[in-house]
């Protein structure tokens, strides 16, 4: 027989759905401090960092007045930092008036670049790591001109006017430098001079290729230069980095890099 002080326990209304409640709550998980998350975040945003620099675009420093007044570089000023992306070219080739940044495709371009690098092992390999997340130029010859002549045309220089003629029809170029005065052409004192000789060609874009000019034609050693090279001074397109869209350096210079077609006049 039972004893009859055992208390027994009655639920009451209501007591059914606490005790789920309680079997069912599970405790709250414990947020991790700060300063052990922030490897994670930086971990995070360099793999993005490389993901953006090795397939959408980078950071360029021009070097030198070879594209002036377009970009602007010179020796003890600050040069122009444009940004160079690369979209636009899996979908295409560059054309005709496109500002592009290419690699020195043969040693005729690059007998005159010497290594960026420090001979320090540990500084050298501090700066190949940086330059994979843009923030170290890469160590290669690049070069930034305006495309003349995509494969298949011929560009040579010039006509009775000092055109560059491409197809046999002269080009518009607004951007170039205007030189007056020139001593070495006096039949036609504002047309570029180019120091190597200023006429050229007729020479055959091969396919694949192009043919690059600096709008400041008198300072630039661009396709004209190198003619005695494997490509005859053309550039192949497999060479080119990618297009310069916009200056973001110095701010009294940030705009966009204007694409302006010579053929199209």
């Amino acid at each position: 027989m039972a004893d009859e002080s055992e208390s027994l326990t009655v639920s009451g209304p209501g007591d059914e759905g606490r005790a789920d409640e309680a079997t069912t709550t599970k405790p709250k998980k414990k947020q991790r401090p700060f300063w052990q998350e922030l490897p994670m975040l930086i971990g995070i945003a360099a793999v993005i960092t490389a993901l953006v620099v090795t397939f959408i675009g980078r950071p360029y420093v021009i070097p030198s007045q070879s594209m002036e007044p377009t970009l602007h570089g010179c020796t003890g000023c600050t040069g122009d930092r444009i940004y160079v992306q690369k979209l636009s070219y899996y979908f295409g080739d560059p054309k005709p008036g496109d500002v592009v940044v290419f690699v020195g495709p043969s040693d005729s371009w690059n007998k005159h670049y010497t290594s960026i690098r420090s001979r320090n092992t540990v500084v050298r390999g501090a700066q190949n790591f940086f330059s994979f997340f843009g923030l170290v130029p890469p160590d290669e010859n690049d070069l930034v001109k305006r495309v003349i002549a995509t494969g298949g045309q011929t560009v040579q220089c010039c006509d009775a006017q000092g055109r560059i003629l491409v197809d046999g029809k002269p080009l518009d170029e607004p951007y170039v430098v205007a030189e007056r005065n020139n001593p070495f052409d006096p039949a036609h004192p504002d047309i570029q001079f180019n120091a190597g000789g200023r006429a050229f060609g007729p020479v055959k874009v091969p396919d694949g290729n192009l043919w690059v000019m600096g709008d400041n034609r008198r300072e630039s050693a661009d396709s004209r230069y190198h003619q005695d090279d494997q490509y005859h001074g053309t550039v192949p397109v497999s060479d080119v980095r990618g297009k310069a869209v916009y200056k973001i350096w110095p701010l009294g210079r940030i705009g966009f890099v204007r694409a302006q077609d010579p053929q199209t006049n």
